[in-house]
């Protein structure tokens, strides 16, 4: 072999490596390389209690939610009717009823999200009264249930034996029953998330409150890192901001008012793939008198719908470039 011959076979070999080498190193980067995460949206509903409005007939509060634009309606919890408190549904009432209420709603073009079950689930007639939410609930084809328990703490054990009982009820009528938070042992998304987390079923969930957290909790823990800790377990939101004037003189109010923010709060589930509904319970402005006629109540109603648009409309944009 000539000294040519051999510089062009040893240069040939040399770039046959360098190329295997490259490729094997390609197609293990290829192989190792971590992908992205597929992210799919949360599928939020807004939708607003009629309890904003409690002090006027339930025909005034569903007339004001459909003005104010809400294609979702949460049903919560009693009513000014012929200058009598009334419930909405009384716990015994026959689930016809909720069947009614949720064909009256509809036929407005709203869909009812939720109701609230109106007792602790420590309570001593907890199971019966719940298990008969849920099926007033399967009636009116309400997808959650909503309880939480006394501001003193609960019984958690109590609550564990009695959400399995439940669990199955649920799951027969396509209900689920959303726990949130409400001062005591039950104060944080994290220790609703361990009740739900140790019933371990599909039906038995969180429901996030930040405005419960900021409030009973006095400011001492952050809603933000909270929810972080309960996030998986979550499946609807109470909606209402929180504002400290000072130690001792803070109050509820509606989104955009408070110290909670919003686009921090929700971005944490805004890539669930999950159906989540956004309930306003408290829509008022803090420090000023709450209106007097509905009226007022719509204008407030239509701005917390507004502001939950935007916020959900910036949080699940693509990302710029």
């Amino acid at each position: 072999m000539t000294d040519l011959t051999r510089r062009n076979f040893l240069a040939t070999g040399a770039a046959t490596v360098a190329l295997a080498g490259s490729v094997a190193t390609t197609d293990a980067a290829n192989t190792l390389a971590p992908q992205p995460a597929q992210r799919t949206p949360t599928r939020f509903q807004i939708a607003c209690m009629t309890l904003p409005y409690s002090q006027f007939p339930l025909a005034r509060a569903l007339q004001g939610l459909r003005t104010a634009g809400y294609q979702f309606i949460a049903w919560g919890t009693t009513h000014m009717e012929e200058g009598k408190r009334t419930p909405i549904i009384a716990r015994d009432a026959p689930v016809a009823r909720a069947r009614e209420l949720a064909t009256r709603c509809r036929d407005m073009g709203m869909e009812p999200v939720m109701m609230f079950s109106d007792i602790y689930p420590e309570n001593k007639e907890g199971f019966n009264v719940l298990r008969q939410r849920i099926l007033q609930a399967a009636a009116g084809r309400v997808p959650q249930v909503l309880t939480f328990g006394h501001t003193r703490g609960g019984n958690e054990k109590l609550w564990v034996e009695r959400f399995k009982q439940l669990a199955p009820i649920c799951r027969d009528n396509n209900v689920t029953l959303v726990v949130k938070q409400h001062g005591g042992e039950t104060g944080t998304g994290a220790a609703c998330a361990r009740i739900t987390r140790e019933v371990n079923h599909s039906h038995i969930k969180v429901n996030y409150d930040a405005g419960n957290v900021m409030d009973y909790l006095e400011g001492k823990i952050n809603p933000l890192q909270d929810l972080r800790d309960c996030a998986s377990e979550v499946r609807s939101f109470c909606i209402k901001d929180h504002r400290f004037f000072s130690p001792k003189d803070h109050m509820d109010c509606g989104p955009g008012f408070g110290e909670i923010d919003h686009y921090r709060l929700l971005s944490i589930v805004a890539n669930t793939g999950l159906t989540i509904s956004l309930s306003c319970e408290n829509i008022f402005a803090p420090g000023v008198p709450r209106p007097a006629k509905p009226d007022g109540i719509d204008a407030l109603a239509r701005r917390a719908r507004e502001f939950l648009e935007f916020v959900i409309q910036a949080i699940q944009s693509p990302a710029r470039p």
